[in-house]
């Protein structure tokens, strides 16, 4: 695991001890959110014969610090659903992301679209926490887990009616995944020691999957070109956060983007035949 990753965990950790002192597990169960009726996440990345788009509300990350100074969530998200997104990722992760879980919340009464709730999500008390707070999905990161850990949290997703974006970094967390668990696997493209990114080294990963998983490709995806191989190589969904949080309109960005992508792919299509 790298400093990054191994850091914030450790973080992630301490604030979890306070979060169970103010809100108990079973609190959970009153929440307004914890009833809302689930949309999946699944079927809407694959329910589409164009590579569908995981749209990101995200103020900040810890490498660029902060990447959208105007942060309205509610109106980020409303311009994404109208622009074409088939699903939002809400960012609620706090001290290095600038993220809350009050995000997800207002984003939930407002939009119809899936919503993951990216989080480093080491206990199950996090997997209701979602839920409560009107999540239909969690990611989940193979590279924080360890022994039994990860299928404890998949079986927990399970149990509270949620989906999960399984997310591998390298062969190393492929190779840890049981199939017979994971439905949706992502990789992300950036390299953890030197956070370079290679979308080609994210699809051989991908491809190794089983044919009837769900593939996601993450971080460092912005143009049509990127989506067009993406498309050509069999991969269902990207999910695009700082390209859209820089962009002037989000949800223009993602119409466009869209459009770009059918554009770039009927080129590729051209080149390659």
């Amino acid at each position: 695991m790298s400093n990054i990753l191994e850091k914030i965990t450790e973080k992630t950790s301490e604030d979890l001890v306070k979060r169970k002192q103010k809100v108990s597990f079973n609190d959970f169960n009153s929440f307004e959110g914890f009833e809302k009726e689930r949309i999946s996440f699944q079927e809407a990345l694959d329910g589409t014969d164009q590579v569908s788009i995981i749209s990101e509300v995200k103020k900040a990350s810890p490498s660029k610090g902060i990447i959208r100074p105007d942060f309205n969530p509610v109106d980020i998200a409303l311009r994404y659903e109208e622009g074409g997104a088939s699903a939002i990722s809400v960012l609620t992760d706090q001290p290095f992301f600038q993220g809350e879980l009050k995000y997800l919340e207002a984003i939930s009464k407002r939009v119809q679209l899936p919503l993951l709730r990216k989080d480093f999500i080491i206990d199950p008390y996090q997997i209701k926490e979602a839920r409560a707070h009107g999540a239909d999905a969690v990611l989940i990161i193979v590279a924080i887990t360890e022994g039994k850990q990860l299928e404890e949290l998949l079986h927990a997703a399970k149990e509270f009616g949620l989906d999960a974006l399984v997310e591998c970094y390298d062969q190393t967390d492929f190779d840890r995944v049981d199939f017979n668990l994971v439905d949706i696997l992502g990789v992300n493209n950036r390299d953890l020691k030197n956070f370079e990114v290679d979308v080609h080294r994210g699809i051989s990963i991908l491809q190794q999957a089983p044919e009837e998983t769900v593939l996601v490709s993450e971080s460092g995806l912005s143009s049509g070109e990127d989506l067009a191989l993406l498309k050509k190589e069999g991969i269902h969904s990207a999910l695009i956060g700082e390209y859209f949080m820089r962009q002037q309109d989000p949800g223009q960005a993602v119409k466009d983007l869209l459009e770009q992508t059918e554009e770039a792919y009927e080129q590729l299509m051209k080149a390659s035949s």
